[in-house]
């Protein structure tokens, strides 16, 4: 992960830090909580301000132009994330069958997602999302991510997980 970033959000309890280029969105990373860096750019400062209005309001919709990323399976996988509509969930095993493909790539995918919220992997939960199963979060297993994957998911309104403490 790269420091230089074109800015960098503060959250309720993580921070975000986006790379972006003139025209297009990079990468958008979670951090740990950090102070804010002004954007450097225009589309980084757009990118504040839709990131700050989702975390205002779950129901915003993104509009910031992506980079073209990953391989044609992970744009496959990021492409049925994206249809998840807020406040639902589908388990890695679901995005699978309908991908002909098995849960363990689908995971992969989602971990190399470079564009956390724009493309909301938040919402793919492990088969016992109903009792509680988060599964991982950008690729990883434990920790603060997934404290940020359940606060998302909470934030959202997700079924089990509405409930969860928010930060």
């Amino acid at each position: 992960m790269n420091p230089g970033f074109s800015a960098v959000l503060s959250g309720p309890s993580f921070s975000l830090g986006i790379h972006c280029s003139a025209d297009e969105i990079c990468e958008i990373v979670y951090l740990e909580p950090r102070a804010a860096v002004k954007p450097v750019t225009p589309l980084a400062h757009e990118a504040v301000r839709q990131l700050r209005a989702y975390l205002a309001n779950p129901s915003f919709e993104f509009t910031l132009p992506l980079a073209p990323a990953g391989t044609a399976f992970q744009r496959r996988v990021w492409q049925r994330i994206a249809a998840i509509p807020r406040g639902a969930t589908r388990t890695y095993g679901e995005l699978a069958a309908d991908l002909a493909s098995a849960p363990r790539p689908v995971g992969g995918a989602c971990g190399a997602n470079p564009y956390p919220l724009v493309i909301p992997c938040h919402r793919v939960v492990a088969a016992g999302g109903a009792n509680g199963g988060l599964g991982g979060f950008a690729r990883s297993r434990g920790g603060f991510l997934l404290d940020i994957k359940r606060w998302l998911l909470a934030h959202e309104g997700a079924g089990p997980f509405a409930d969860a403490t928010r930060s």
